[in-house]
């Protein structure tokens, strides 16, 4: 019988490797079409390989906790000669299922069936001394060195070095890597190094905070109305989805000497899962409103906590809304993704008082700091200011969202 492919699938874009955490069959095992073969998990999620066909587990390649790359050869099935044409695959591509004997690999196994070994960055440890000045030039030798254990310049930010100007030799940086050894380490997640690695993208940019204190007795007051209850972000995102519909240079990305405009209104919004950041997003989030969101921004929520977001939900957004005042936060600088220009922060809403002119006097109000950081390439602090100016007087009408 002719023996099918099992073959690592693209699960997502710029998604170029997953790992194996879970083989769900054996050799041997009858399968059906779609049925599920392996689980895997890439930086930001859990997904499932997929059957092509119905047919018999003749091999599996793949090992748990290995990665592989897209296209990779993950395994094989026995199937029909009837879906093996229908999957377009022909003699050469498709032949009788190989035979490798009592478990043993063959001999000469094809490049892109061999396991693709991700290289571990170290996970630093050491305090930082108060005179380094870190890597700030690097020789071919050490970036050569610093590839292979997979570090980033920015690992090396509290590393005093002996040379010239204070320069880091490789000797320092031998004599840095061996110390680790003396501390206690830990293996960060995948989505941890995934995060760290968009933040250090993201700040290679010049960036920018602007920021309002805006009354939430108007949202509250609405929120009490509604069955279910929209989430606060929820209408941060909403709001910022109008606004940029009104104006959508604020959220356009710098390329060269172009300003890239959005050709849709996809807004993200953080959720906090185990560590690390998920943003789930929700496409054309200004034609749809409030109370129609509510179902699916709750339904992306409890999926980005089990780590199950579709490919449909991540990725592609030109925003993001993040509330940082469930940690009980009233400011903070969120940084955007590093394909975004904008993120929208929410501070707790505290009691404070504020001057009512018709009463003549202060009266206590719900209120929570409301910021907007952006690229400063694309925006400037005026722009910047009237978008969050928009965003807080959309806020103030929750029954227009």
């Amino acid at each position: 019988m002719p023996a099918i492919p099992i073959i690592m699938p693209q699960l997502g874009e710029s998604i170029a490797e997953a790992t194996i955490i879970n083989l769900l069959v054996k050799p041997g095992d009858l399968v059906v079409t779609d049925q599920d073969l392996m689980e895997v998990e890439t930086n930001k999620a859990t997904m499932n390989v997929a059957s092509p066909c119905p047919g018999r587990v003749s091999k599996v390649l793949a090992k748990v906790n290995e990665s592989y790359p897209v296209g990779a050869v993950l395994g094989y099935l026995e199937a029909s000669v009837e879906d093996a044409e229908r999957l377009g695959l022909s003699e050469t591509t498709a032949t009788t299922a190989p035979d490798f004997g009592h478990g043993a690999e063959p001999q000469h196994a094809p490049e892109h069936e061999k396991p693709r070994q991700v290289v571990k960055p170290t996970v630093r440890g050491l305090p930082v001394p108060v005179n380094a000045a870190g890597a700030s030039y690097m020789s071919p030798r050490m970036k050569a060195r610093m590839l292979e254990l997979g570090l980033h310049a920015a690992d090396l930010a509290g590393l005093p070095g002996s040379g010239a100007a204070g320069r880091v030799t490789i000797k320092d940086f031998e004599y840095f890597i061996a110390n680790l050894e003396q501390h206690k380490l830990t293996q960060a997640s995948s989505m941890r190094v995934a995060v760290a690695d968009a933040m250090r993208r993201s700040w290679t940019r010049p960036l920018a905070t602007v920021a309002l204190p805006v009354c939430f007795d108007p949202l509250l007051a609405h929120r009490k109305t509604c069955q279910p209850k929209p989430g606060p972000a929820l209408y941060a995102l909403r709001a910022l989805a109008l606004a940029l519909a009104e104006n959508s240079a604020p959220a356009g990305r710098l390329i060269g000497s172009h300003i890239v405009h959005p050709s849709s209104i996809d807004v993200g919004f953080a959720v906090e899962a185990p560590e690390g950041v998920l943003v789930p997003v929700i496409r054309q989030a200004n034609e749809k409103p409030l109370k129609v969101l509510v179902e699916r921004y709750d339904e992306l929520i409890r999926l980005a906590h089990q780590r199950k977001l579709p490919g449909d939900a991540t990725g592609g957004s030109i925003a993001t809304v993040t509330n940082f005042g469930t940690f009980g936060l009233t400011w903070a600088t969120p940084i955007p993704l590093p394909e975004q220009t904008i993120v929208l922060g929410m501070g707790a809403a505290r009691r404070v008082p504020s001057w009512d002119d018709a009463q003549g006097q202060f009266v206590p109000v719900m209120e929570a700091n409301v910021t907007l950081s952006f690229d400063h390439r694309v925006l400037d602090g005026g722009a910047a200011g009237r978008l969050l100016a928009r965003v807080a007087q959309l806020l103030a009408t929750p029954t227009e969202l």
